[in-house]
């Protein structure tokens, strides 16, 4: 009695912690590297087995672009197959390849609707052997957040949201509540100048809007390179007024 007693707490203490967090705590964390940005995050970098949400700083096509970017050189430091997930097959390959991503790691999933685009998004989640599950969205409801976010808390499996719209009317929907662990905006700034005349290395604003049990901060970046890293830009280095764990160029 005492033994059937003990396995039954067992199992209702293991999915407690599921709920807590500690299935993303036990699959560990993805760190960027740059000690700036993964000093506000929880456990030092994205946590695996987690919701992560990522858009463009404005409206237009740029910053989508480069929210596109940032979520590809992400996938690119994971190791296994990328499923990404979309109803527009508009990405352009030699743009994912030079921020680290292979287009040979991927896998897309095509769909009609987003209702698709989610339900394979979890699909792809609850496999449990892949990389990272990309999906392309307009919307994030509520309810389908928290089962995207339990389904990578089951598996371990890291799942990015990349919040793409066609029309500024649809933007407003990136600040309603998901269930996502952090919540990134991606804006381009002007080129970090490079010592060849004429060339320099694409820059980015980078946002951390939202982070469960963290802060949110801002950075000046350089763009992804062919391992998918990233680095403060010199300017934020050399710039940077620190207030709190807050990032500003002055």
């Amino acid at each position: 009695m005492s033994a059937a007693r003990d396995t039954v707490l067992a199992d209702l203490r293991e999915r407690i912690s599921a709920l807590e967090g500690g299935a993303a705590k036990q699959a560990g964390y993805l760190p960027f590297g740059v000690p700036e940005v993964d000093g506000v995050l929880p456990g030092g970098g994205l946590a695996h087995g987690a919701l992560h949400e990522f858009a463009g700083g404005g409206s237009g096509t740029v910053d989508g672009a480069a929210a596109v970017l940032f979520a590809a050189g992400i996938a690119a430091r994971t190791k296994g197959k990328i499923a990404w997930c979309l109803t527009r097959p508009d990405l352009f390959f030699p743009s994912l390849t030079q921020a680290g991503l292979h287009p040979d790691r991927i896998v897309f999933v095509e769909g009609d609707r987003e209702e698709d685009v989610l339900a394979s998004m979890e699909e792809c989640l609850s496999f449990g052997g892949l990389g990272v599950v990309v999906g392309e969205l307009v919307r994030l409801p509520m309810t389908a957040s928290r089962r995207l976010q339990l389904a990578a808390e089951k598996t371990g499996t890291m799942a990015i949201a990349v919040r793409r719209w066609r029309r500024q009317t649809e933007a407003s929907d990136f600040g309603q509540p998901t269930a996502s662990t952090t919540r990134w905006r991606v804006s381009v700034l002007p080129s970090e100048e490079l010592p060849v005349p004429g060339l320099g290395r694409a820059r980015w604003l980078l946002e951390l809007m939202r982070s469960r049990a963290g802060e949110c901060a801002e950075f000046e970046i350089g763009a992804c390179d062919d391992k998918g890293r990233i680095h403060l830009s010199s300017r934020s280095a050399n710039q940077s007024n620190t207030a709190g764990r807050s990032f500003h160029t002055a």
